[in-house]
């Protein structure tokens, strides 16, 4: 449903929304929190200790529009793709690709199976809603359910960012995917378990329905591992020159 025929959000200009705020999230998890934080400059300084605890706080509230928005982002993707085996098959090889990236910013290790990165939790979502359809198409419809409940539990069981709360919000915007407003409200909220999370649906409502003229197809596969490992180097050095 297009609620801005002509007008409104494209989906280039939502990708990048989400890629900007989960820059600035990563940026004051990875370096802020476990960086700037912990220097002795910092924590003997009580005015700017402050500083820096405000602005963190200000910059992970603001990441949390990221995640409802990629979620958005994968339900048109799977309506639109060509190809779903492809599509997954990407998400696929760039979950493995962040893993390493993903543990050296945000866990600080270069083995960290305790969680694994955001594109392992869309890529479930994924398989999910791939699933369920597939099932629907057959008619199968009992066994709906049952995909879903598989996907919610592969999250839970491989401690994927976001868990199971992520698939569920994935799986809630793709049963609402007739209805913009419905998939707003749902998928507000599914994730307002997180405070600001329910925020990501502002820029959604004002989705036009269209690609937008950049191209991103490939751009935030590549962003976020580059990102991350920039962001976990920043750390080293701050924390190797100040620390």
């Amino acid at each position: 449903m297009n609620l801005y025929p002509g007008r409104g959000i494209s989906g280039s200009t939502l990708k990048i929304i989400a890629i900007v705020t989960m820059f600035i999230d990563h940026f004051g998890s990875a370096v802020v929190e476990k960086g700037i934080l912990r220097l002795p400059m910092v924590r003997e300084n009580a005015s700017l200790l402050a500083s820096w605890t405000a602005a963190d706080q200000l910059m992970r509230t603001i990441g949390r529009l990221a995640f409802p928005i990629f979620c958005f982002l994968l339900i048109e993707g799977f309506i639109h793709t060509r190809s779903v085996a492809k599509y997954a098959a990407r998400l696929f090889l760039f979950a493995l690709l962040s893993e390493l990236p993903f543990d050296l910013a945000l866990r600080q290790s270069f083995y960290a199976p305790g969680t694994q990165n955001v594109f392992f939790t869309l890529l479930i979502g994924l398989l999910a809603i791939a699933g369920a359809s597939w099932c629907r198409e057959r008619r199968f419809f009992w066994l709906e359910p049952l995909v879903f409940l598989a996907g919610l539990f592969a999250a839970d069981f491989l401690s994927t960012d976001y868990s199971y709360r992520g698939v569920f919000l994935i799986i809630i915007l793709y049963l609402l995917r007739f209805s913009k407003p419905l998939q707003c409200l749902g998928g507000a909220i599914a994730i307002a378990w997180e405070a600001a999370g329910p925020l990501g649906f502002l820029p959604v409502w004002f989705y036009n329905g269209t690609r937008g003229k950049l191209s991103l197809k490939y751009f935030f596969y590549a962003f976020y591992p580059l990102h991350l490992l920039l962001f976990a180097g920043v750390r080293q050095l701050l924390l190797a020159v100040w620390g």
